[in-house]
C-alpha cells in the first residue's frame, strides 16, 4: 500500500493468492481511488468480522493446533504430505519435494486468528475478478467449503476466469497463470 502511495500509482491492478486475498480486502478499504481491478487468484475473500481461521475446514485448524503446540515461536508450517497433495498436486513427487523445501517456510499464525472489519471493502465498487485453479483442493471443494463458488461469490459482480492448476500455480505453472492473470485484469 505504501508503495502505491509512494510511487504516486493509479489505475492499480491488484492480485491476491491465498490468504494475500484478506490483504487485497484492506488494501481496497485504504486506497480505493487508485485501483483499477481487484483480482482473486485462489483467494480467501472473507464476510465482515471473520478471520482465516473462521474459514479453514475443521482438520486444518486441527492440524495448526498441534504444530502450534510444538512450535515454541507461534508459526507453523504445514507438512510436506499435506503441501503434496493439496497445494502442489500438478507436479510429479520429486518437484513437489522441491518446492516445499524452497518456498515453504513457518508462517506465523496471528494473520489466522485477526477477525477483521471489512464493511468497508463490501461497499466498495471496484471492478473484480476471480481466478480459479481448478485443481485447487488447498480448500476441499463443495459449495460450502472450496475457494469456488464459495469465495468467489462473495464479490457481487465479479468476472471468472478459470484454469486448469493447483493452489501453487505460480510455481508448477506461471506461463498459463501469467495468460490467465492478464485476461483477470483486463478491462
Amino acid at each position: 500500500m505504501e508503495l502505491i502511495r509512494e510511487s504516486g500509482l493509479a489505475d492499480v491492478i491488484l492480485v491476491g493468492h491465498s490468504y494475500g486475498g484478506c490483504i487485497v480486502q484492506k488494501i481496497a478499504e485504504a486506497i480505493p481511488e487508485r485501483l483499477r481491478r481487484l483480482v482473486f487468484y485462489n483467494a480467501f475473500v472473507l464476510l465482515d468480522g471473520q478471520c482465516l481461521f473462521d474459514e479453514n475446514p475443521p482438520h486444518y485448524r486441527a492440524l495448526i493446533g498441534e504444530l502450534l503446540s510444538k512450535s515454541g515461536d507461534d508459526s507453523f508450517i504445514l507438512p510436506f504430505e499435506l503441501c503434496r497433495d493439496a497445494f502442489f498436486n500438478s507436479v510429479d513427487l520429486m518437484r513437489a519435494r522441491e518446492l516445499w523445501d524452497t518456498h515453504f517456510s513457518p508462517q506465523p499464525v496471528q494473520p489466522f486468528r485477526d477477525k477483521l472489519d471489512l464493511k468497508a471493502f463490501h461497499a466498495l465498487d471496484i471492478p473484480r475478478s476471480y481466478l480459479n485453479c481448478t485443481e485447487d483442493i488447498a480448500l476441499p471443494p463443495g459449495l460450502d467449503t472450496g475457494w469456488h463458488p464459495r469465495m468467489s461469490n462473495r464479490l457481487g459482480l465479479y468476472r471468472l476466469v478459470q484454469m486448469p492448476g493447483d493452489h501453487e500455480a505460480l510455481l508448477t505453472n506461471p506461463p498459463l497463470l501469467a495468460a490467465k492473470l492478464v485476461e483477470a485484469g483486463r478491462d
